[in-house]
C-alpha cells in the first residue's frame, strides 16, 4: 500500500473573520483525505482587530520552506498606516502571477449565467511598486513601473496556463492609447510571447472598454491578461458578475512558491457571530490542492461545495441561506463522505 504524503503548508489565518473561515477551510481540506501539517502564523487579535505585529519575516521564511500557503483576509488601512501586508508578501516571495478563475456558483443569485473567465494579473510592479513621494506640499508623484522582464514573464504564465487548461482565447488589457510607453511596453512584450502560441487566439482591448464589455456580455471573454492595477480593479468587477468576492478563489503563484487566499474583506461587523461564509477560502484551498497535485481531493471539495449550494439548505446568510459557518462546513464535509 502506498504511503500517504504529508504536505507542510503555511497557514496565515488573517484578521476579522479570517480565523473563522480559515478554520473551516482547514477542516474541509483535512476531510478531503489529504494529510497536512500546518505552520500557523498570525498577529494577535482582539475582537478581530490586529493589536500586535504580524510576524511577516517568520511567515515569509516558512513559505520559502513549505513552498505553499493558505491565507485569510488581512486588513489594510486606507490612506494611513503601514504598507499592505498582502502586497509585501507577494513582492518578498516573488509571487508574480495572480490567478483568479471566475465562474457562476449554483444557487448564488447573479445578473449573468454561464460566466467562465480566468483573470491573470501581473503581481509585482506597476503602481503597486509603492514608489511615491511628496514633490512639494499638495503635490504627490507616484511612479508606474512596467518592465519587459515582468511583462514577458506574466505573458508566458498566461499562455502556458491557457494551453494546459484548454483555454482558447486571451485578451491583453491596457491603456496604451494614453500611456504609450508603459502600457506600450506591456503590449509589445506580450505580442512576442503570443507569436509563439499560434493555437491561442490573441486580442487586445483598452481597459475602460473592457469594463463596459464585461458587464454587457461577459461570455465573449475566456482569459484576461492585465498589469497590476487594472488587474486588481477588473478582477473585482468580474467577481461581481457571479455574486461577489465571497464566492471566488485567488492564487498568487511564483516559480518556487504559491499563496492562495480569500480576497474579500475582514467583515468586522460579523466577527465572532459564526455566520461568515468560508466559500472563497475553501475554493482557494481547492486551487492550492490542485497546485500540490492533489487533483482528486480538489475535485471532491469543489464537487461537495456545488452540492451544498444546489441544495441550499446549509448556505450562509450572505447568499440567502440561514446556515452558520460551522453548519456549512459540516455540510461540505458530509458531501465528501
Amino acid at each position: 500500500m502506498m504511503e500517504t504524503m504529508t504536505h507542510k503548508i503555511t497557514l496565515l489565518p488573517g484578521d476579522g473573520i479570517g480565523p473563522e473561515v480559515a478554520n473551516a477551510a482547514t477542516q474541509i481540506v483535512e476531510a478531503s483525505g489529504v494529510s497536512v501539517e500546518w505552520e500557523v502564523f498570525a498577529a494577535p487579535l482582539k475582537d478581530g482587530k490586529r493589536v500586535g505585529e504580524f510576524p511577516r519575516e517568520q511567515a515569509v521564511e516558512s513559505v520559502r520552506r513549505t513552498h505553499v500557503a493558505l491565507k485569510g483576509p488581512m486588513a489594510t488601512a486606507v490612506a494611513e498606516g503601514p504598507p499592505s501586508i498582502n502586497v509585501a508578501l507577494r513582492k518578498e516571495l516573488d509571487l508574480y502571477a495572480n490567478l483568479r478563475p471566475v465562474r457562476n456558483v449554483a444557487g448564488v443569485s447573479s445578473r449573468w449565467s454561464g460566466v467562465d473567465l480566468v483573470i491573470v494579473r501581473e503581481n509585482t510592479e506597476d503602481l503597486y511598486a509603492g514608489l511615491e513621494h511628496t514633490v512639494v506640499p499638495g503635490v504627490v508623484e507616484s511612479l508606474k513601473i512596467i518592465t519587459e522582464y515582468a511583462s514577458t514573464r506574466i505573458a508566458r504564465f498566461a499562455f502556458e496556463y491557457a494551453r494546459k487548461n484548454g483555454r482558447k482565447k486571451i485578451h491583453a488589457i491596457h491603456k496604451a492609447n494614453i500611456m504609450k510607453l508603459s502600457d506600450g511596453l506591456f503590449l509589445s512584450s506580450i505580442r512576442v510571447v503570443a507569436a509563439k502560441y499560434p493555437d491561442i487566439e490573441y486580442h487586445e482591448l483598452i481597459v475602460d472598454n473592457t469594463c463596459m464589455q464585461l458587464v454587457m456580455n461577459p461570455a465573449q471573454f475566456d482569459m484576461l491578461l492585465l498589469p497590476n492595477l487594472y488587474g486588481d480593479v477588473v478582477s473585482d468587477l468580474a467577481a461581481g458578475l457571479v455574486g461577489g468576492l465571497g464566492v471566488v478563489p485567488s492564487g498568487n503563484i511564483g516559480d518556487v512558491a504559491a499563496l492562495f487566499e480569500a480576497v474579500h474583506g475582514t467583515a468586522p461587523d460579523i466577527v465572532g457571530k459564526g455566520i461568515a461564509n468560508p466559500t472563497a477560502i475553501v475554493m482557494s484551498a481547492a486551487m492550492m490542492l490542485n497546485y500540490l497535485n492533489e487533483i482528486e481531493a480538489s475535485r471532491r471539495i469543489l464537487g461537495a461545495l456545488d452540492k451544498v449550494y444546489r441544495a441550499g439548505k446549509h448556505t450562509t446568510r450572505d447568499v440567502g441561506g440561514t446556515g452558520t459557518t460551522q453548519e456549512f462546513t459540516r455540510a461540505v464535509i458530509a458531501e465528501m463522505a
